[in-house]
């Protein structure tokens, strides 16, 4: 009975030291490098912004911010491997509004993005674009949808994955204009884009970051920006609205840990994150490839935690409606 007694007492004391020893590591966080996960290929939209923002990060956190590109799945591949890690602090992911959209997408999704992600930021916002093979003979939004209506049979799209938000975004636009055109699917934009340059095959809807470099040199031909003011990096693209089309897509993007990450930790990539943010240097560098940094009033952890399940209600229901569903 005493050596019961004894074990009891170790065991309660062990437990009382690594309660103790969570908060402590919380706030010494971080004391070596942290890995962002970015769930899409090098080259992409979801990439440029990790990598931008990821530079202000480590110079600000004191640690190196290591970017791990982890594609797959529309991006569920990347967001899934954060769900099941530790709740350490040392590893993210930069999440994103094809997180929502793979919640109905998928019948089985590999993860749950209410209950086994934690929210921290909302971090940034791209609107999406519309560009075509260089060589496609259309100029303008209308002429190129008379023309894809036309050619449909023959013509093919590119994706930056299914589930991605281009392959969303893409097939309710073709949806909205009545046409069926066959998709490729890449593994991200990056690879759908050299592609798309290779002429493999016809157009592309895809984040701002991944059409504004290509347009600015010629290498594709812009068609539009699917918001309702023009990208101060490409004034000269028409907007959708602009050109007589009432669609709009943009995907937003926020940075999630794992369930049961320590507050404190939470906190400190919040306000480290607020902190690039507000840097001059960071916010001209994301206007050039066309994003957009959230507005103060969204940036609390509670603001993200408090449209996840809205947003997974507002993506899912023209999914439901389009009949789009993949196992």
């Amino acid at each position: 009975m005493i050596a019961g007694r004894g074990f009891a007492a170790a065991a309660a004391i062990l437990l009382a030291v690594a309660g103790a020893a969570i908060p402590a590591a919380a706030q010494t966080w971080p004391t070596r490098p942290v890995t962002m996960v970015v769930p899409f290929p090098p080259g992409g939209g979801t990439d440029v912004l990790g990598r931008i923002v990821g530079r202000r990060l480590s110079e600000i956190l004191g640690q190196q911010v290591i970017i791990e590109n982890v594609g797959g799945a529309g991006g569920m591949i990347g967001s899934n491997r954060v769900a099941r890690a530790a709740p350490d602090g040392y590893e993210f992911v930069l999440g994103s509004r094809a997180d929502a959209i793979n919640q109905t997408l998928y019948k089985h999704p590999l993860y749950n993005l209410k209950e086994d992600l934690a929210p921290v930021i909302l971090v940034a916002d791209q609107p999406m674009a519309m560009i075509a093979r260089h060589d496609l003979p259309v100029d303008g939004l209308q002429n190129f949808i008379a023309y894809v209506r036309k050619n449909q049979a023959t013509m093919r799209t590119g994706s930056a994955g299914i589930g991605s938000t281009g392959y969303v975004d893409c097939a309710l636009f073709n949806q909205a204009i009545g046409v069926k055109v066959q998709d490729i699917p890449y593994r991200g934009g990056g690879p759908a884009l050299q592609d798309l340059y290779a002429g493999q095959f016809d157009y592309f809807m895809t984040l701002s970051p991944t059409a504004v470099p290509p347009i600015q040199n010629g290498q594709v031909k812009g068609l539009a920006v699917f918001r309702r003011d023009r990208l101060p990096s490409l004034p000269s693209l028409p907007t959708s609205i602009e050109q007589g089309m009432d669609f709009e897509a943009s995907t937003w993007f926020a940075f999630f840990f794992p369930k049961g990450t320590p507050a404190a930790i939470v906190n400190k990539l919040h306000d480290a994150t607020v902190a690039a943010m507000e840097t001059p240097a960071l916010q001209e560098q994301l206007v050039t490839t066309g994003t957009f940094v959230v507005p103060p009033q969204h940036r609390a952890t509670a603001y993200l935690q408090s449209i996840i399940g809205p947003e997974i209600e507002k993506n899912g229901a023209p999914l439901r409606a389009a009949g789009m569903s993949i196992e």
